[in-house]
């Protein structure tokens, strides 16, 4: 099985790469992946050394349709697996520009090469957001639910769901849309929730927690989201959407909570900030569909991964370092601002 996968050096994609190749001992992946703030070599590192001759990386943009082309030309692919995105929800409300040039022009791009090229399959990764926001006692989300993006992220995503059913609607392309919750897990860029409190708490710095710290996401780890995007890629129906969750609906605050108790660190670090303009309340997914279809079910308990994700960023400071650039910092000082101060 030879994979096309874009923004394998970001959080999902690299652990994505790590697993496919693990699983499937013939399995080769060429990897293309821009590189932005988020985009990580290191989270590779030592892959060629596991899985010799089977890991390319190119350093590309998937909008970038001669470059995409051409690698489409050299090589046959039996699917795309398209991870790349930009994805931080605050930096789409700072600048939406980033997002739609990505997620909405770049996927079309993709789709457009991919299309042309005949490749068997291609494989499209959403999120829960594109719903928008639950109340608290609506049902979880299922597949059939309305689009009702509330942020310039969810927007452009949903945006790129669109082309994805459009390109199958339209061309018949072997399409298969993900849609999955909230994740957590090793090499997550620190700016999202679990590393970003499990840095700051270990550093006795403040934590600033939107709104009333009562919003409610769905939490999955990483593994269990590669579980299930592997079976929607070698089992899934031309044209589906799949919901893939946790089974692990938790408050901000519960979060915060259970990593400061892990680390024995006090709740007076939290500091309440300004809450996130359009900040969705609550996302639940439910997944019966995979379940059904795909066999998915999530591995990991959520109290235990967490716990060993703790354990993973605990053990890996020298990453954390090295991605924490002074861009990383400014951004989050500009954004956060007074709830960053001790």
């Amino acid at each position: 099985m030879n994979l096309f996968v874009t923004g394998g050096c970001g959080f999902i994609g690299a652990n994505f790469v790590r697993y496919v190749l693990q699983r499937e001992p013939a399995c080769r992946v060429c990897n293309l992946d821009k590189l932005t703030y988020a985009g990580n070599p290191a989270n590779l590192a030592g892959i060629e050394k596991n899985a010799p001759g089977r890991y390319r990386f190119v350093h590309g943009d998937i909008g970038d349709a001669r470059l995409v082309s051409a690698l489409f030309a050299e090589q046959s692919f039996d699917a795309v697996i398209n991870f790349a995105a930009e994805s931080h929800v605050d930096r789409s409300i700072a600048d939406p520009a980033p997002f739609i040039v990505t997620n909405v022009l770049g996927t079309q791009a993709l789709l457009s090469a991919a299309h042309a090229a005949g490749i068997p399959r291609f494989v499209h990764i959403s999120t829960d957001e594109v719903y928008g926001s639950l109340g608290p006692e609506d049902p979880a989300f299922t597949e059939n639910a309305p689009l009702a993006p509330n942020s310039p992220y969810s927007a452009s995503k949903a945006g790129a769901d669109l082309l994805v059913r459009a390109f199958h609607e339209t061309y018949g392309m072997n399409t298969v849309i993900t849609r999955c919750s909230n994740n957590y897990g090793p090499y997550q860029f620190p700016e999202k929730l679990i590393p970003f409190m499990l840095r700051r708490a270990g550093r006795d710095e403040s934590l600033p927690v939107y709104g009333d710290g009562g919003n409610i996401r769905d939490w999955i780890h990483v593994e269990d989201h590669c579980l299930g995007v592997y079976l929607a890629l070698t089992k899934g129906r031309s044209g589906a959407i799949y919901n893939f969750g946790g089974h692990a609906e938790r408050t901000n605050m519960e979060v915060v909570d259970t990593l400061l108790n892990m680390l024995g660190k006090s709740r007076r670090l939290i500091r309440f900030v300004t809450d996130r303009p359009g900040h969705d309340r609550r996302y639940a997914m439910d997944y019966a569909l995979a379940e059904k279809e795909l066999a998915y079910a999530p591995q990991w308990d959520f109290s235990q991964g967490l716990a060993a994700t703790a354990a993973w960023y605990a053990q890996n400071t020298a990453w954390l370092d090295g991605v924490e650039s002074g861009a990383y910092r400014d951004f989050m000082q500009a954004w956060y601002g007074d709830g960053l101060k001790d």
